[in-house]
């Protein structure tokens, strides 16, 4: 059974006595109507029995009914006002109660679901909005603490740099403004992320939709990343599959894809390979592929890896110039393209994310 917090518990007992005000309302109008049929059905007899002719059976014919119609009707109208009162009066005034609550800022609170009728759908669905409206709370709650806690390493150090050179600590040569310089380009890069990941959260990103061949596509990323992976020893390898066509935006589309390799890249020892793959996932679809035999990911953090600021690698991320966005952009992205992002990976044996789009077809 879900328990409810104590408080709730007083609101609800206040719900059922407004409620119960409601329904005593209902009933005495009811009762007003109910009277008035009454004193309908006893003109309606007396004029029934002058019509009659006055016999004396009519009389009582007509007498016996109107008796049984005006036992009838109150005992209708209380079962009625009883039904009303349990499916009508009390889940719309627990709901008007927890509106109440949520308006002021409340988002524990939860109304009874009703074993039946007609408001079942409505408290459900009312329960359902306010625990999204309490997940988009605590996440709006963690991304200000996480913001805050990536800002302030690279505000420390253009702090700390800064006030060195002040007091004579450092001397102000290009090594340390370089430094401090990089760290505004970090700040920098970290902005316009969180930019476009609110954006393509918002579902406001722009997007230029056009045809992308995926073998042109592979092999601008190849151009891109051949000479840094020559550099770290690690073998880029392109598969480009042949007549393989998608719509989306190719910008966005090379956005992500560039962002996965150099994620690869960090993560390759000397002697690795990266492999980028371009495949018919299906007969109706395509996926592009960034597998590397790299260090690879745990198990248990494979379901946070496209989570804000999530670092496989929080020892030398920052010295990568990663801002932990990456994977959050590019999952939203791919989303926002129609597509779905896959990840699989086991620790030493590398990493494979795969996109998958909608195929174009001639």
């Amino acid at each position: 059974m879900k328990r409810f917090p104590h408080h709730w518990r007083h609101k609800q007992q206040h719900s059922r006595r407004r409620g119960r005000r409601v329904f005593f309302r209902f009933l005495v109008v009811f009762g007003l109507i109910v009277a008035l049929i009454i004193g309908a059905m006893g003109m309606l007899a007396g004029l029934l029995t002058r019509w009659g002719g006055g016999s004396q059976s009519m009389t009582l014919l007509v007498w016996i009914g109107g008796i049984v119609i005006a036992i009838a009707l109150p005992l209708m109208a209380i079962r009625l006002a009883i039904g009303a009162f349990r499916s009508i009066a009390v889940p719309l005034t627990e709901v008007m109660e927890a509106a109440e609550a949520v308006s002021k800022g409340d988002l524990s609170v939860r109304v009874t679901v009703p074993s039946r009728g007609e408001f079942s759908g409505l408290t459900k669905a009312f329960n359902h909005m306010v625990s999204e409206l309490a997940l988009a709370d605590e996440r709006r709650r963690n991304l200000t603490a996480d913001v805050a806690h990536e800002l302030r390493t690279p505000l420390h150090i253009i702090q700390g740099n800064l006030e060195g050179i002040i007091d004579g600590v450092y001397v102000p040569n290009k090594e340390h403004i370089e430094s401090t310089l990089e760290e505004t380009h970090l700040l920098g890069r970290l902005v316009e992320d969180l930019r476009i990941l609110s954006q393509a959260e918002a579902g406001q990103l722009p997007l230029r939709r056009e045809t992308v061949e995926i073998g042109a596509l592979l092999r601008d990323v190849e151009t891109s990343f051949s000479g840094q992976a020559a550099a770290a020893g690690v073998v880029l390898a392109v598969d480009s599959g042949e007549n393989l066509r998608i719509e989306a935006d190719y910008d966005r589309l090379l956005q992500i894809t560039n962002n996965l390799v150099s994620n690869a890249l960090r993560h390759t020892h000397a002697g690795g390979t990266i492999a980028l793959k371009g495949t018919a996932a299906e007969e109706d679809a395509v996926q592009i592929q960034v597998i590397d035999t790299g260090e690879g990911i745990l198990e248990d953090e494979l379901p946070f890896i496209f989570d804000r600021f999530w670092r496989g690698d929080k020892a030398r991320t920052h010295q990568s110039g990663s801002t932990g966005l990456g994977l959050a952009i590019a999952q939203q992205l791919v989303r926002a393209m129609e597509g779905e992002i896959k990840v699989e990976s086991r620790v030493g044996d590398g990493t494979s994310f795969s996109l998958v789009f909608p195929r174009l077809m001639d």
